[in-house]
């Protein structure tokens, strides 16, 4: 009768061992959520880039004062006939 609740005990052993390290126990399906909630996160910020990056071409086909605005931010446009001043930011 000993060996036989040994044997269960052996049995009840091996399964926990799967449910807890398996390939689908706890620790996996863990590092997966893990894992699942990055990408998620991931996606999430690239479709506030992509949403930023439409309104920028909508923006920039739309009004063309935005393409100049965008052109003296970006590429330093002066026109001819005007000053372009740099004024330094105070040092602390």
């Amino acid at each position: 009768m000993k060996w036989l609740i040994g044997l269960l005990m052996l049995v009840l052993v091996i399964m926990q061992h799967q449910i807890w390290f398996g390939q689908s126990g706890f620790f996996a399906r863990q590092a997966l959520a893990a894992q699942y909630e990055r990408q998620r996160q991931r996606v999430d910020d690239l479709s506030k880039r992509n949403q930023k990056m439409t309104a920028e071409v909508l923006a920039l086909k739309q009004h063309p004062d935005a393409f100049e605005s965008r052109a003296r931010s970006d590429l330093g446009l002066v026109k001819p006939g005007e000053f372009f001043y740099l004024i330094p930011d105070e040092e602390p």
